[in-house]
């Protein structure tokens, strides 16, 4: 049977997962660093090449 009772709340962490969490993932700083790539040759192009 499941166990519906109200024990003692959570405990909260020490730990705050905000901003700095999110761009310590490697799939988002790939990402970033990818458009980033990409907007750094677009801006080159725009200076040397036209």
């Amino acid at each position: 049977m499941l166990d519906t009772s109200r024990g003692d709340p959570p405990v909260p962490t020490d730990e705050q997962r905000g901003c700095l969490f999110a761009l310590s993932q490697p799939p988002l700083m790939i990402f970033l660093g990818v458009i980033g790539c990409l907007l750094l040759i677009a801006a080159m192009h725009d200076l040397y090449l036209l």
